[in-house]
This record gives structure tokens, C-alpha cells and sequence, in this order.
């Protein structure tokens, strides 16, 4: 049975169509990342799995039942980039008010320990840092016991430690067999946590695949150089060469020819210190959500139609 099955999702808010025949489907125990830049449509399909929004046409089930059924049962948890605390409670306050609306929760003592948040127990959430705030959340949202997360953009706010210790905590628990499904502008974060990447765009589903999937859909290849008052005008002129950019001492060349660009200049300038790297999870971000959703390729293991 699918964890999450999407089923030609449309909502649309007056003339503006927020998710537009999106269809996606979730394995049990996979770990997927939600992509896509601001107003993509990644909040409204998460509210609809959440049934906190109803699509205006498809369908959605979670494990099989309507967001509503799998609620309710404690199937599904979500874990949000703000709101739900009360500032005056205490965390172990928190969670134990939280569990009371269960009636099977988890142990408080666990969830604390797997949120990472044990020795912050007696403290205010108001004298809690935004991390720690978010680890809270966590924890309220493991006492069901959920056999999904959900987590929309749950490190925006938080400093580097914050965020590390946020995915330790989320990893720990994923190890457990959990499915994650989660949302974040931190593309590093979709990189280093995901098994799975779903890229959308204006409601659509662009990409779908794994990490090293949609980065080889980015085409060709970065050429990085220290060259001091590099011929800009020239190397853009060169066979292969995509783009090119002047950062300081350096220059920047995309290119779907790295080995005649990277001979080039070698034997025609005084370019040092050279490097040849493949596009990032970035430049596929930004080159697969910057294209119109009928310029995607076919779907596969990568662009989704």
C-alpha cells in the first residue's frame, strides 16, 4: 500500500491555479524532498495531504485512507515552520499536554529523547532558540506515532547548529522505517537528507528522481579557473561554452564540452589552478523551475510530464 497517492490534484484560489493535475505516489519508508520556488504550489499540495485544504478535483489517500480517516488515526504528522506553542508551557509541559489528546501516545520520555530535547525538558519554550523550538515540534508530532511525516519547511529561521541537529533528530527517526515527505528551500538540506526529489512548478511536477538523477538532468558541466583579466568576450565565443562569468581573479565557464574548454585554457591562456565539476543540485534547481512546464521532457527517471 502507497504511504501517500496523489491522484490528479487541482486547486485553484480565483483565477490563480495553485496545483494543477499534480499526481505523485510515496513508498512506504522513503525519504522524499518537496521542491520548488515560492508559490510553486508546494504548501497548497501539502495542505491537501494534510486535509487542511480540499483539491478541487483528484483524489488524495495516506496509507490507503482520506487525509481526514489517516489524522485521526495518527497515521500522519506534520511538523510546520511556525505557530502551535504556548511560550508559558514548559517542553515537557508541552508534549505531555499534547499527548493527553492522544489516547495512545507515545512514552513523553521517548519522544523527548528521539527529538534530542531531554535536557531542555523544564525549560520555558519562550527561552527556547528556534531550533529547539522546532525539535519540540517533533516531538509533539511522534507521539501518534505516525507512519508519516510531513515536515514544511521546518529549519527556515534556524542558525547552521540548529539545522544539523534538526536532520540528526529527523534521520535517527527515519532510520526507524518512518516515510518523510518534506518541503525546505535548502537545497543542500534535499541533498544530503533525500532518498527521493520531486521538483514542481506552477502546480506541476517537473522532476522526479533521485539526487544524482535530477542533477544529470542540469546539462553539461562547470569549468572554474584563476585567470586574472580572463578574454570574457572570447571564452564566450568558444565552442561548448553555455555561459561565462568573471568572480574576482576567477573565471566561471558553463559549458557542454568541459574537456576542449578546459584544453583551451590550458594551452591558449595563462589560466591556473583549474577545476571541472558537475552541475550541482542547484543548477538543475534552478534550470528544471525556470523552464516552462511544456518545455520539461517526458517523465522518467528524472522530468515528470
Amino acid at each position: 500500500m502507497l504511504a501517500v497517492d496523489l491522484q490528479n490534484l487541482t486547486k485553484s484560489y480565483g483565477r490563480v491555479t495553485a496545483v494543477d493535475q499534480l499526481s505523485l505516489q510515496v513508498e512506504p519508508g522513503e525519504i522524499v524532498a518537496f521542491l520548488g520556488p515560492n508559490g510553486a504550489g508546494k504548501t497548497t499540495t501539502i495542505d491537501m495531504l494534510l486535509g487542511l485544504a480540499r483539491p478541487d478535483q483528484g483524489v488524495v489517500r495516506v496509507y490507503g485512507k482520506s487525509p481526514a480517516d489517516a489524522v485521526a488515526r495518527g497515521e500522519v504528522s506534520a511538523v510546520m515552520q511556525s505557530g502551535g506553542l504556548l511560550k508559558e508551557f514548559t517542553v515537557a509541559e508541552t508534549v505531555a499536554y499534547t499527548a493527553s489528546l492522544y489516547a495512545n501516545a507515545r512514552p513523553l520520555a521517548e519522544v523527548l529523547e528521539r527529538a534530542g530535547i531531554t535536557h531542555i525538558a523544564d525549560r520555558r519554550v519562550g527561552k527556547c532558540s528556534g531550533g529547539e523550538q522546532q525539535r519540540l515540534r517533533f516531538a509533539m508530532a511522534l507521539l501518534s506515532d505516525p507512519r508519516l511525516l510531513v515536515l514544511d519547511e521546518p529549519t527556515t529561521g534556524m542558525d547552521v547548529e540548529g539545522r544539523r541537529d534538526f536532520w540528526g533528530a529527523i534521520r535517527r527517526d527515519a532510520a526507524r522505517g518512518r516515510t518523510i515527505l518534506f518541503a525546505t528551500h535548502y537545497l543542500d538540506e534535499a541533498d544530503a537528507h533525500a532518498d527521493r526529489i520531486v521538483l514542481i512548478r506552477q502546480g506541476r511536477i517537473v522532476a522526479d528522481g533521485t539526487t544524482a538523477e535530477i542533477k544529470a538532468l542540469a546539462s553539461g558541466r562547470s569549468v572554474r579557473a584563476t585567470l586574472p583579466d580572463a578574454p570574457i568576450e572570447v571564452l564566450r565565443a568558444l565552442p561548448g561554452v553555455l555561459a561565462a562569468e568573471v568572480r574576482g581573479d576567477s573565471v566561471l565557464l558553463q559549458c557542454t564540452d568541459s574537456d576542449a574548454v578546459a584544453r583551451y585554457l590550458l594551452t591558449h591562456t595563462a589560466a591556473r589552478d583549474l577545476e571541472v565539476v558537475a552541475q550541482n543540485l542547484e543548477a538543475a534547481f534552478v534550470a528544471l523551475t525556470s523552464a516552462q512546464p511544456s518545455d520539461a521532457a517526458p517523465h522518467a527517471t528524472g522530468v515528470a510530464q
